[in-house]
């Protein structure tokens, strides 16, 4: 299985509109994802330069599996379809 990378928790971020937080000198931004106003999910991601180290956190985050994260970076998964995913999950 291939990783995901910064390139990836990038696209998602902004697929799922999440505020992103920058923490001063701490080495990861805090992207925050709201649904209805309310924060249901949050997620960190690396600043370094090195764009393929792995943010294999991601999946867990977002309360998903590592082939839906993909997914989710990659296009086929939509915000709407990830929102209906935490939905059933009750974390809608």
């Amino acid at each position: 299985m291939r990783i995901i990378t910064k390139e990836h928790a990038l696209s998602i971020a902004k697929k799922l509109k999440a505020e992103i937080c920058q923490r001063g000198n701490r080495p990861h931004d805090i992207a925050m994802v709201f649904h209805e106003g309310r924060c249901i999910a949050t997620l960190g991601i690396r600043r370094g330069s090195q764009k393929d180290l792995g943010h294999d956190h991601i999946p867990r985050d977002l309360h998903l599996g590592p082939h839906k994260a993909r997914l989710l970076a990659q296009c086929p998964l939509s915000r709407d379809g990830w929102i209906e995913i935490m939905k059933q999950k009750a974390l809608a």
